[in-house]
């Protein structure tokens, strides 16, 4: 199933021929929610800043990127609601008028928030997702107990669940992120999906003795730390 959508969020976007390789547009995306959603402080929420921290990891100089991540921001995060300006620095140097303007930073809006929740190198997903319930309304808090306690219990699967749901959205296969609503991604086939409910319906019949049988063998075919 597909929907009409306008979005240009290439977070999932991949190289054609190299497999599951992320583009350059994608990384940076990426790059510039995780600076938003993590507790930069305002000179580093700016394009300069941004464009500083980003190359400062890569070991690249700042300028070579600047103009890109300025594009990511300009035309797409800001224009499609990732992200918002949260203020302004002062200017002690240049123009005149630019010192009286200042230079704008930018935090994540709620749907930026519920979009860094799908990407593997956000860090801080507890505190985003308390932050993205509190400023969700009444409908969008349905599913706020069960993902709170599966982030605590189950960090891993409950970043899966955010993750279909964003990347069905760049998908264009659900035409808008809010509001929040997963039931959406039950009109999306999910292969995955369903191993993982079929294995959970299995779980809770099992006697004591087969849920320890089941963990143990669980536990030998798949690698530690996954």
């Amino acid at each position: 199933m597909k929907v009409k959508s306008n979005t240009k969020l290439a977070i999932f976007d991949t190289f054609k021929t190299k497999g599951d390789d992320l583009t350059g547009e994608a990384n940076r995306q990426r790059a510039i929610i995780v600076i938003l959603g993590s507790n930069a402080n305002p000179a580093e929420r700016t394009r300069t800043g941004i464009s500083q921290r980003i190359a400062k990891k890569a070991d690249i100089a700042w300028k070579n990127i600047y103009s890109g991540i300025f594009r990511d921001l300009d035309e797409i995060l800001l224009p499609i609601g990732i992200a918002e300006e949260d203020g302004r620095l002062p200017l002690k140097r240049g123009p005149k008028a630019l010192q009286e303007k200042g230079i704008p930073y930018y935090h994540l809006t709620k749907k930026g928030i519920l979009v860094a929740l799908s990407i593997t190198e956000v860090k801080n997903k507890e505190n985003l997702m308390k932050e993205f319930f509190l400023l969700a309304n009444s409908d969008e808090k349905e599913f706020k107990e069960i993902l709170s306690s599966l982030m605590e219990s189950s960090p891993i699967f409950t970043h899966s669940i955010f993750q279909k749901y964003v990347k069905a959205f760049c998908e264009n296969k659900i035409e808008k992120l809010l509001p929040f609503n997963l039931a959406k991604l039950s009109q999306i086939p999910d292969e995955s999906a369903i191993i993982q409910k079929e294995i959970l319906d299995a779980f809770l019949k099992f006697s004591k003795s087969e849920k320890d049988e089941a963990l143990n063998f669980l536990n030998k075919i798949i690698p530690d730390g996954q």
